[in-house]
């Protein structure tokens, strides 16, 4: 029996860069050998164990084999038969495929060092085109190695894009779509995981209504970079440069899905573009499966962020009508995140990245004095149920309208 790191560990330790999680493969041992050394099975596809001692995880040497559609269409084998340089050539890119043992010695049957070197995200094997998971973990490398130069390997991204047009993409679970996709919104530079999507034809099976951007005008005088999937991808640049969270990312990707609604006679302008977007933000949320949290803000933002620039123009009653549609009173935070996914949608501007954005603190502003009008003397003048909430939505429009008139604003 010889145990090895292999993968993520190898390849961060080899970049310099932290190594958070460390995967370890076992040659040369059976599941019988693994359970009388104390070490606890996990995982029902394929031998995985767990230390007791630490938790640190521990898969059988194995191979595998194609045996149906999708991430989980299979067949693995795993026995103490199994080399090392069987097991890493069933990995994605190389640069995964390479292996240490505890002296340190590097085992690299497939050039990943090199590969890492070149700064080249390369496919081991042919059998890369087996898995259509694998489309979407490039298009993430890609996106968290992009700040150190890495890009994807002309060969690699004719196998991505045989990949995309057998139908594969399509047998993937939403589930583990998902998990893939927010992981790579959450890297440095999640709009290079969008882009290679779009390189390698597989953005228009995924995310059709975020493909259909591309080539969209848009007026020049408010987007000099005219066109819309280009914007979406600057207001994702922008939310990941000011390390906004999962859900602010989901809805600077979706904000302006209406756009690929609109009528050629129409363009470059977007006339409802909000409220016609609506319903492809609601179908790729369903498609993923999307938590509810990331759901609730990309449809407020897709109806809402024009009222967001346009929030010093706005009336009062506008202004507490939008308020109200996020329950800022219960739910302060998910205002905020509104209010910061507008401010990335204004930077995501060619030339315009730097600008300033006085509408946050004004919305912001607007929000304290709002949840700030006392209900206690509304009590005491006898006000309760449905007319309590009329008799303080008309203290909130008072207490908005004298907001506005500040001579500050």
């Amino acid at each position: 029996m010889k145990i090895y790191k292999v993968g993520g560990a190898v390849r961060d330790r080899l970049l310099g860069i932290k190594v958070t999680d460390v995967d370890r493969v076992v040659v040369g041992a059976t599941t019988e050998e693994m359970l009388a050394k104390g070490f606890k099975p996990v995982g029902a596809d394929f031998p995985v164990f767990l230390d007791p001692k630490n938790g640190d995880e521990y898969a059988l040497a194995r191979t595998e084999r194609k045996s149906g559609r999708g991430y989980g269409g299979f067949v693995f084998h795993a026995s103490p038969e199994v080399t090392l340089e069987e097991d890493l050539i069933r990995r994605d890119l190389t640069i995964n495929a390479m292996a240490e043992d505890d002296d340190g010695h590097l085992t690299d049957p497939y050039h990943g060092q090199h590969d890492l070197e070149a700064r080249i995200l390369r496919h081991v094997s042919p059998a890369f085109a087996e898995d259509p998971l694998r489309v979407l973990r490039v298009a993430r490398f890609a996106a968290r190695y992009a700040h150190l130069g890495f890009t994807v390997a002309p060969e690699t991204l004719a196998l991505m894009r045989q990949l995309s047009e057998s139908g594969e993409l399509e047998a993937l679970t939403p589930e583990r779509s998902w998990k893939e996709i927010s992981r790579a919104l959450m890297e440095d530079q999640p709009q290079v995981f969008i882009q290679v999507l779009r390189d390698c034809d597989a953005l228009k099976t995924l995310m059709p209504e975020v493909d259909a951007l591309f080539g969209v005008p848009q007026p020049e005088a408010h987007h000099p970079e005219i066109d819309t999937g280009i914007h979406t991808l600057s207001v994702l640049e922008q939310a990941a440069l000011h390390k906004q969270p999962l859900t602010v990312r989901w809805a600077c990707l979706l904000h302006d899905l209406g756009k690929g609604l609109t009528p050629v006679d129409k363009l470059p302008q977007h006339i409802a573009h909000e409220h016609t977007g609506l319903k492809l933000i609601k179908a790729v949320n369903e498609r993923f499966k999307v938590p509810k949290d990331c759901q609730e803000l990309a449809l407020l933002v897709g109806q809402y962020h024009t009222h967001g620039h346009r929030a010093l123009e706005l009336k009062a009653s506008t202004l507490l009508e939008l308020l109200q549609s996020f329950d800022v009173y219960r739910r302060p935070q998910r205002f905020e995140e509104f209010v910061v996914a507008c401010e990335m949608d204004a930077r995501g501007r060619k030339g315009l990245e730097q600008r300033s954005y006085p509408q946050a603190d004004y919305l912001r502003g607007a929000a304290k004095v709002a949840r700030e009008v006392p209900v206690a003397p509304l009590l005491e003048k006898g006000f309760k149920g449905p007319e309590l909430g009329e008799a303080l939505k008309r203290e909130r429009l008072k207490a908005l309208k004298a907001y506005k008139e500040q001579p500050t604003l």
